[in-house]
């Protein structure tokens, strides 16, 4: 019987642990205006927007000496 009452608290523990960092997590989230967040995101767009396009096939294959063109042109 003991090694129930045992368990039952170490559940009771582990679910209000659980509780504390979802509410811990939510306060966090919540401390944030609207207009913080809209500048965030839009920083981060900047960024990704700085990114280079990759490279395409026609600029991989171009040239004689490259090893990709010297092999396609094999066959």
């Amino acid at each position: 019987m003991r090694l129930w009452k045992l368990l039952g608290l170490a559940g009771l523990a582990g679910v209000a642990a659980t509780g504390a960092v979802l509410a811990r997590g939510e306060r966090r989230r919540r401390a944030h205006t609207p207009e913080e967040i809209r500048t965030r995101l839009r920083e981060r767009h900047a960024a990704l927007a700085d990114v280079p396009e990759p490279v395409t096939t026609a600029e991989l294959v171009s040239g004689r000496g490259h090893r990709l063109a010297r092999v396609l042109r094999r066959r």
